[in-house]
C-alpha cells in the first residue's frame, strides 16, 4: 500500500485522521501549500486533482511558471570527513561524485521498496 498519489507530475501525500474520519494530504516538493481532503478515497483523489488543476490555472492566469518538484538537483550537507571519503571512493572507482551519490541512493532506495 502507498501513502502517495500522482497527478500531472505532482506527488500528493495521503493521510487519515481517525478523530475527524477524514482523509487529507498536501502536494509534496513545492513551496506553495496545496492541500486537499475527502471523507472517502474517491473524494480525496478528486480534491487532489482539483487542487493541482486550480494551481496550474492560477499560474496560467498570473503568467507565472508553476513550480515542479524533484528536478533531480538538490544540496546535501554531510560531514567534511564523509565528503572526503566519498570523493576518494568515487575517484578510485573512476566515477564522478554525482554518479557515486546517485548509485548509492538508488541502491538504498531499491532495498527499502516494498
Amino acid at each position: 500500500m502507498k501513502n502517495t498519489m500522482e497527478y500531472k507530475g505532482y506527488i500528493g501525500s495521503v493521510e487519515f485522521s481517525e478523530k475527524d474520519n477524514l482523509f487529507f494530504g498536501k502536494v509534496m516538493g513545492i513551496r506553495p501549500l496545496l492541500s486537499y481532503e475527502g471523507t472517502t478515497a474517491q473524494e480525496l483523489v478528486a480534491d487532489f486533482h482539483e487542487a493541482v488543476d486550480d494551481y496550474l490555472a492560477l499560474c496560467r492566469e498570473e503568467g507565472t511558471e508553476p513550480e515542479t518538484a524533484y528536478k533531480g538537483s538538490f544540496n546535501v550537507r554531510i560531514s567534511p570527513e564523509l565528503h572526503k571519503q566519498a570523493v576518494i571512493y568515487a575517484q578510485g572507482s573512476q566515477k564522478s561524485l554525482n554518479s557515486f551519490v546517485e548509485e548509492a541512493i538508488a541502491a538504498y532506495v531499491a532495498k527499502r521498496e516494498i
